[in-house]
């Protein structure tokens, strides 16, 4: 048997492993390409002990557009353009009593299970990067789509580099 085979198999069993036991550790829902995924509970909207502060009525409008973040192949970390985005973001949500809900999103690389788990991290990652910023955590709640939702259909590079994304929604 050729070695680079089984190597090959080797590699991607331990990447499916891996995949498979952060989502148990995590906790996530696996959902099938035809079915959206379900909203959050509203058990998992907070992290636990924090508190969520009032809310008041806040039209999207009074906090403007908030800015996407992009990321690259395969990682969960800010790039700098999405430290400017975020920070513009904060700036914005400062002071107000309105939810956000972070949504982590990936390209249609990789399977299922993994995709969700990196579009949490991603989601994950500018939540705290918010939070260090001074945004109220308990205003902030993340979801993970992983490939479901795709801003753009394609199967390169030009389609891929848009969907690889956090958007911010105002609850």
């Amino acid at each position: 048997m050729d070695k680079r085979f089984t190597a090959r198999k080797a590699a991607r069993a331990a990447t499916v492993a891996l995949a498979i036991s952060m989502l148990a550790f995590t906790g996530c829902k696996t959902t099938t390409k035809e079915e959206a995924p379900p909203p959050p509970t509203p058990s998992s909207e907070f992290d636990q002990g924090e508190t969520p502060a009032p809310v008041k009525d806040v039209a999207p409008a009074e906090i403007g557009e908030l800015e996407n973040v992009y990321f690259d192949f395969d990682k969960s970390e800010i790039r700098p353009e999405g430290r400017q985005a975020l920070r513009s973001n904060a700036d914005k949500l400062k002071g107000g009593d309105a939810r956000v809900t972070i949504e982590g999103h990936a390209d249609e690389r990789g399977d299922e299970e993994y995709n969700l788990a990196l579009g949490e991290r991603r989601a994950n990652a500018a939540r705290r990067y918010l939070v260090n910023l001074g945004v109220s955590g308990s205003r902030l709640r993340i979801v993970s789509y992983g490939e479901s939702k795709p801003a753009v259909k394609g199967h390169d590079e030009a389609a891929w580099k848009w969907n690889r994304r956090n958007e911010f929604r105002v609850d």
